[in-house]
């Protein structure tokens, strides 16, 4: 059985005919399975999900506690239809996964989703998984992107909270994975002061704490006058009314994007912070090296640039177009 008949790409998403079910469908399937909890490989409508733990209580958290109609955690190896998937670490948020297919005849495939090989203290790391094909994202898939050490970029901002005491610290970051992933880089670094965080965050650092994860004094940035320096939302809102009770802010922003210039600029932000949940050029093409597949499906990003560099090592690989996905994370 060739790999091309076991998964391919459908309007609604990934799908395996031989287990009846989408990996990361955009549209409600009958079945899917779901790598991670972010809005564009997550959502609501499906009759049965299966993810692990942490993925479907996020979801719940954010969808509600019907999101699907079924759900069911995924532990072990688990035969649906005609394969086994198995779900592995991925190190990209708390509770996200690879997900390896295997038939019955023919190649493994791991579908890695969104993955990172940085250390992340707020989740579980990647996990090198045997297969034949590997699909990878291509988020930051080109030679240009070599992420620092995030904590030499925590280093910068408690550098600029010390030099500006005055000033409020507005930080943009994602509400799930980076939100928690900074609080607790910060934490690592010393910096023990309460962090104010936008209540679109709340739920979801509550259950970060609850899994056991340590983010410290939280508190809500709702109040006129917040009592902390260092205050952490979500990127659309530092655009709305509610940002304005800061007075004369440091704008920051946390994302892999802002190893681009032009991205800074363009959002005016005063203190760009590259940290990433996602794999770089190095790692990527590291983890292409590790793995050493007998081919690459590419998709969420720049195709082309590990395209060519999959042929330069005499790598099969090909561009797997999904619609409908657009990086939530970054």
């Amino acid at each position: 059985m060739r790999a091309e008949t076991i998964l391919f790409p459908t309007e609604a998403g990934l799908y395996c005919p031989s287990g009846g079910f989408h990996i990361d469908p955009v549209r409600p399937v009958a079945r899917a399975l779901i790598t991670h909890a972010h809005s564009d490989h997550a959502r609501a409508g499906h009759q049965a999900v299966l993810a692990t733990r942490e993925t479907l209580d996020i979801m719940a958290i954010r969808m509600g506690e019907d999101f699907a109609a079924e759900t069911q955690e995924a532990t072990g190896p688990l035969t649906i239809g005609d394969v086994t998937v198995e779900f592995f670490p991925a190190g990209h948020i708390l509770g996200s996964a690879q997900i390896r297919v295997t038939p019955k005849a023919g190649p493994r495939i791991v579908v890695s989703g969104d993955y990172s090989r940085a250390p992340n203290p707020t989740c579980t790391p990647f996990q090198p998984v045997d297969c034949e094909v590997f699909v990878t994202e291509a988020t930051f898939g080109l030679p240009v992107f070599h992420f620092p050490d995030p904590m030499e970029e925590m280093q910068r901002l408690l550098a600029s909270m010390a030099e500006f005491p005055e000033r409020p610290h507005l930080v943009s970051a994602y509400s799930l994975g980076k939100a928690q992933h900074l609080i607790a880089l910060l934490r690592a670094a010393g910096h023990d002061a309460p962090i104010a965080i936008h209540g679109a965050m709340q739920r979801i650092c509550d259950y970060y704490a609850a899994r056991g994860i340590a983010l410290g004094t939280l508190i809500p940035a709702t109040a006129d006058e917040v009592p902390a320096q260092l205050v952490l939302a979500p990127p659309g809102a530092v655009d709305t009314p509610w940002a304005q009770r800061f007075r004369d802010p440091v704008q920051a922003y946390a994302s892999g994007w802002m190893a681009v210039r032009a991205r800074a600029r363009q959002r005016a932000t005063e203190l760009p912070l590259v940290i990433s949940d996602h794999v770089d050029w190095g790692q990527l093409t590291g983890t292409l090296t590790e793995l050493a597949p007998s081919e690459v499906w590419i998709t969420h990003g720049a195709e082309d640039g590990v395209m060519r560099w999959c042929e330069l090592q005499g790598m099969p690989a090909r561009p797997l177009r999904l619609v409908g996905y657009e990086d939530e994370a970054e």
